[in-house]
């Protein structure tokens, strides 16, 4: 599980084509912290660390993680959100994560609002009635509330410490992003029998 609250921006240092996609990412987290096998969630996706070096961590992502983000449009300098799992204990500032991304959005609007950023996303249209105002969303990774929704579009506002501490301050109109719905939203559809996508 994790809260959508950044603790690091890595950059992506490779990518390897296997039978899965191999990303080595370099980060500021000190290695000997992190074990073989842990859980980070990398701009939104949970990805399990499988090899460290001195100062990056490598993941492999499966076809369904390519499918369902933008995971295969990372490259080298890619910049990567990163948190990792949350302990028993730890402050919950943001929302419940999984790491499981639902979708990917798109940027339509960028806007300055204040010293805030206001930012507008559209959805496929089967995500938009999960996404409710003044409710939570993760937006690559990042715990976020959500201000108005007009159909299959939603903006929200990235306050000046969020534009500088993770990725989101640099997102330009056309850019996609990947998108985690809440999660008592993804199970409330369940229930009704109205699966989201």
């Amino acid at each position: 599980m994790f809260t959508g609250i950044i603790t690091d921006v890595g950059q992506v240092r490779a990518v390897e084509k296997r039978g899965d996609t191999r990303y080595t990412i370099a980060t500021r987290y000190p290695m000997g912290d992190i074990a073989i096998g842990a859980s980070i969630a990398c701009s939104g996706p949970c990805l399990t660390v499988v090899e460290k070096g001195n100062d990056s961590f490598s993941v492999d992502a499966s076809a369904e993680t390519l499918a369902r983000s933008t995971a295969g449009a990372w490259r080298a300098g890619t910049q990567i959100n990163l948190e990792r799992a949350l302990k028993m204990g730890d402050e919950l500032g943001g929302h419940l994560l999984t790491g499981h991304v639902d979708t990917v959005a798109t940027l339509i609007a960028r806007r300055p609002e204040g010293d805030s950023l206001r930012l507008v996303f559209e959805v496929p249209q089967e995500y938009e009635r999960a996404i409710a105002s003044k409710g939570a969303v993760a937006i690559d990774g990042v715990s976020l509330t959500v201000n108005e929704v007009d159909g299959n579009r939603f903006g929200i506002n990235v306050i000046p410490h969020t534009q500088r501490e993770t990725t989101l301050g640099a997102l330009q109109p056309g850019d996609r992003v990947n998108l985690e719905i809440d999660l008592i939203a993804r199970y409330l559809s369940r229930l009704v029998g109205k699966d989201i996508a």
